[in-house]
């Protein structure tokens, strides 16, 4: 039986129960992070700290949103945004976290395929924070059905249609996903659901478990250099912080991030304050109405690009291109054949096959945003066969890479 001593503080009382202080090394103070690394290593913080905005925001809003769709349009456009008190503000920080979570994103993990972040033994980090992907899409999804304006309710048809897959008409599915025919009270209530609940659930569990992911083979560096650090942290602990390739997680690297979270934080709520028009679509500011088909349907900026790859196909041959482009930046680790786990511009070809796919990424969320004709539907197919081909080609240019 385990032997408890008189707890002389708060601290001792939890550390006999609850093991803090072991958490707090193993997690913290024992945690070793690479010295040469910039600023681009802090995105997975402000990641967690725009995730805590959109919590906090959503709990407030929750308070007076009616999931009833001849309620919830004015509980948003009037009860929240006129009649609650900074009711207006939570609004505006909910929308502008909904968008800019999606652009830490995406440099995030652009920032790990620049990088090699996913090679020697980090597979499962990127795995998780692709699933993380994942489940944010299905989020911010939910959530943007919910104000039951014009767009939300037309995306959500378009969107749920692709679940009958094509030619197979499984057109029972989408009614079963939907709870009828068009959308309607069932599905407002089902993705509210899955918006305040389910969907954030998930997001904490994968969140929990891409940190944990982070533990074992530690994070990558700028230079994708091999570290001991065992033996880098024996250097640190014994005086020698000047030679030591690492610093301790607590405070060395988080005073780091919490001076690019001062940035971040001033960006943001510069955002919230005088530009938050660009995360609210101005048709979503109509009333839904399943007679009046909006001319031209588009979902928010962050979907475009996968949305282009799409639309420009068959109705059969779009739905694999979408499918193909959900699923292909999961494979990332096991389609990089290289041995190199260094920065892209060390690796040659690799290095171009980066840009050109940032580039063309960038391209297909433009010809996203217009409608599809003339040149603008030439150049998103154009856009889209080009996407495929980057990752069929992937394989073939970074298997005769050597090891440098």
């Amino acid at each position: 039986m385990a032997h408890f001593t008189k707890a002389t503080s708060i601290e001792d009382w939890l550390n006999q129960r609850l093991a803090v202080r072991t958490l707090r090394r193993v997690l913290a103070e024992e945690y070793w992070i690479p010295k040469d690394i910039n600023f681009l290593w802090a995105m997975g913080m402000i990641l967690a700290v725009t995730f805590g905005f959109l919590l906090i925001s959503g709990i407030f809003l929750l308070m007076y949103y009616k999931p009833d769709t001849a309620l919830a349009f004015d509980s948003v456009n009037y009860t929240i945004m006129q009649e609650v008190g900074y009711g207006w503000l939570f609004r505006h920080i909910h929308g502008v976290a909904a968008s800019v979570v999606f652009l830490l994103i995406y440099i995030h993990m652009f920032t790990g395929i620049y990088y090699g972040s996913y090679k020697q033994g980090r597979e499962m980090i990127w795995i998780s924070g692709m699933l993380l992907f994942v489940t944010f899409s299905a989020e911010a999804f939910s959530g943007y059905m919910l104000p039951w304006g014009q767009m939300s309710y037309w995306a959500g048809m378009v969107i749920t249609n692709l679940f009958s897959l094509g030619s197979l008409d499984l057109n029972g599915l989408v009614e079963w996903i939907r709870g009828d025919y068009v959308p309607g009270d069932a599905f407002l209530t089902r993705f509210f659901m899955l918006h305040v609940l389910l969907m954030p659930l998930i997001i904490i569990g994968i969140i929990v478990l891409h940190f944990g992911t982070l533990r074992i083979p530690h994070v990558n560096n700028q230079e994708g250099a091999e570290i001991d650090f065992d033996a880098e942290a024996e250097k640190y602990l014994k005086g020698d912080t000047k030679n030591a390739k690492v610093i301790r997680f607590q405070w060395d690297f988080l005073s780091k991030d919490f001076m690019v979270m001062a940035f971040f934080l001033t960006f943001f709520f510069y955002l919230v304050f005088y530009h938050f028009e660009f995360a609210m679509d101005p048709v979503n500011f109509d009333p839904a109405d399943g007679l009046k088909t909006p001319p031209h349907i588009y979902p928010e900026w962050y979907f475009l690009w996968s949305y282009e790859i799409l639309r420009p196909f068959s109705k059969n041959i779009g739905l694999l291109a979408f499918g193909f482009a959900q699923v292909i930046f999961v494979l990332l680790p096991f389609l990089d054949r290289s041995p190199n786990a260094k920065p892209a511009h060390k690796r040659g070809i690799f290095f171009v096959w980066f840009w050109i796919l940032l580039i063309d990424m960038i391209v297909l969320s433009v010809m996203g945003k217009v409608p599809p004709s003339g040149i603008f539907s030439q150049i998103g197919l154009v856009a889209a066969l080009t996407f495929i081909g980057l990752w069929i080609a992937l394989p073939f240019i970074t298997m005769f890479e050597k090891k440098a």
